[in-house]
Parts: structure tokens; sequence; C-alpha cells
């Protein structure tokens, strides 16, 4: 059994630590504290699962995520957040990733989240699986014009709204500047936005940037 830690506050790095251990002894356990020392750690050797922060001093929103489900496809990931849940678990799951569990309910469900990841299941909190359950019955709100966004609109979204530059965002999403400007341009229009300065608050106000 291998587990990888991608977390960048120690405090907290040393608790999931102490959770997995108590709970698989003999698991061989890497730490990492950026998204490029994680993806070194997955080069050499899949995890038995990840436990990933949603937000690192290298990547942030999805852009981590996609990263690192692309590199170990094999190793599920359980995606730590102080996000809101609503805001990002469920787009997560489309995306592929195997868990959602926010930071504050950690010390409680970290293990039994890891335990279903590595029996091949998924893991939401009950608030997170009722919302699922809501949405497969077209009964959630989806009036929210983020949730009209494909997922490169959506990377585009929060990038802006982390105030990076362009061509920063092209490198990141391995696509060009004016494939960047025209998914800016198809989001603004979904989302009825008119502004860098307004996407940001809209962001910040419903819960999608930390």
């Amino acid at each position: 059994m291998r587990f990888l830690i991608v977390e960048d506050h120690p405090i907290m790095r040393v608790g999931e630590r102490q959770l997995i251990e108590r709970a698989w002894p003999d698991a061989v356990i890497d730490e990492a504290s950026t998204l490029a020392e994680a993806l070194a750690h997955v080069a050499d050797q899949a995890p038995t699962a990840i436990v990933m922060d949603l937000a690192l001093p290298d990547a942030s929103g999805t852009d981590g995520i996609s990263a690192m489900l692309h590199a170990a496809p094999a190793s599920p990931i359980l995606v730590l957040s102080f996000n809101a849940e609503s805001a990002y678990a469920a787009r997560l799951l489309q995306m592929g990733a195997a868990g959602y569990l926010p930071k504050d309910r950690a010390g409680d469900e970290l293990v039994e989240a890891l335990q279903r990841l590595v029996q091949g299941r998924r893991y939401v909190t009950a608030s997170m699986a009722d919302h699922l359950v809501d949405l497969l019955g077209g009964r959630a709100n989806q009036a929210l014009p983020h949730q009209s966004l494909s997922e490169q609109e959506y990377r585009v979204m929060l990038s802006i709204a982390a105030g990076r530059p362009p061509a920063q965002t092209a490198e990141v999403m391995g696509v060009s500047v004016k494939t960047v400007g025209t998914y800016r341009t198809r989001l603004f229009t979904k989302m009825r936005i008119k502004s860098n300065v307004e996407l940001a608050k809209y962001c910040l106000q419903h819960g999608l940037t930390e």
C-alpha cells in the first residue's frame, strides 16, 4: 500500500500522515508540497491513492488535478479543499477525481474516504451525495451562470479570477493565447460578464476561489 500526500501546509500534511499511518501501519507514505514534486513522485511509482490539496503554490483550481489525472491515471485522487463543497465537487468528479472532502472534515472522514478509494469506489460527503442525487433528478438549482461552462472555459474563468495573464494561462493549458481569448469571450457571453474584475468578484461570491 502506497499513499501520496500533496499538501503545502506542514500541519495539515502531518495530520493526514498520522491518520493514514494509524489505519495502514505498513503503508509507504510519500509527501509533496507542490505539484512539481508530486508529479516527480508518481513518475517513479504509481501510488495506491493520492490525497491532494486543491490549492498548491504552483497550481490552483482544476489545473493541478487535471495534471495529476493525466500523470497518474491509475491512482485514485481524493481532493481536499477549503472551498465551498458544491462549487467544485461535482466538476472534479466529472473530470475523473475519485473523491472530494472538505478540509474541516478530514480528521473525521479521511480514512473512510481512502478506504473507499482503495476499494475502487468513490467518496463524497453525505451532503454532496444529496446534491448529486438532486442533479441526477433535475431538482438542483442549475441557474448559476458558471455551471453552463465547458471544462476549458471553466479553467480559463478560474485563471482570470486568479489574476493570471493570458500567456501564463495558455502555457498551463497547453493552448495558444488566441484560444484562451476565444474561451474568455465565450464564458463572458455565457455568464453575461463584462470585465475581469466583475468575473473575479463573481468567483469570490460563489466560493470558486480561495
